[in-house]
């Protein structure tokens, strides 16, 4: 069944400084929706409000066509990966694969090798590796939306390809929001992509729209 998540009417101040103004987005079962932005445009900010834990002063979700006001307390609607690292360090790999209902044996036929850490605790692995299983566990639970706040952070090239492939595969069981300074991954998966800049949200049409609103310089 396709789910369909829309996000409108989005106005977000810190005291008299707007920082979002009237965002719209939308994002279904089957798509990936790319979200970039240079830091400090909002992009947590918008994550957080539609996961439900950021008050603002206006907004309207919905999926369906349903309102919603508490999704973020159902991990079944949403599951959310934050841009800091969430896990405790002490959890064991074991633990957080039963927690999150997983299949151990198909995350390490991904990532080869990580086999050696599942009696370990979570604190023992890098940074890196801790960050493989923190966006695995959220991108690969059962839920009609997940959205994954800057996922390829400190993951190096060929642990983020591997993360590319699994972003695709999984996006045939879910909507997937995401965001990213590594804005060539984000362009290489997204379905529908959006900048936000000066307060506004913008769809975009091709990477060229990217140098127009002013996210990059140049187009390789």
């Amino acid at each position: 069944m396709v789910h369909k998540l829309e996000v409108d009417s989005i106005i977000l101040e810190f005291g008299s400084h707007r920082v979002l103004q009237d965002v719209y987005v939308t994002n279904e079962t089957g798509k990936i929706t790319g979200i970039l932005g240079r830091n400090g445009c909002g992009k947590s900010c918008l994550m957080n409000i539609i996961y439900g834990v950021l008050p603002t002063n206006d907004k309207s979700i919905r999926i369906d066509g349903q309102a919603i006001f508490d999704g973020f307390r159902n991990p079944e609607i949403f599951r959310y990966l934050p841009q800091f690292s969430y896990m405790p360090k002490d959890f064991r790999i074991r633990r957080i694969f039963v927690d999150f209902r997983l299949d151990f044996a198909q995350f390490a036929a991904y990532f080869p090798g990580f086999e050696k850490y599942y009696t370990m605790k979570l604190g023992k692995l890098s940074g890196g590796e801790r960050r493989i299983i923190e966006v695995y566990a959220i991108l690969a639970s059962k839920t009609k939306f997940c959205m994954l706040d800057e996922p390829f952070s400190h993951i190096m090239p060929l642990h983020a390809e591997t993360l590319k492939s699994i972003l695709t595969h999984e996006k045939k069981n879910k909507g997937i929001i995401i965001t990213d300074h590594m804005h060539r991954y984000i362009t290489d998966i997204s379905d529908h992509l959006y900048v936000i800049t000066n307060g506004k949200i913008y769809l975009t049409k091709g990477i060229e729209d990217l140098k127009t609103l002013g996210y990059i310089s140049y187009i390789e």
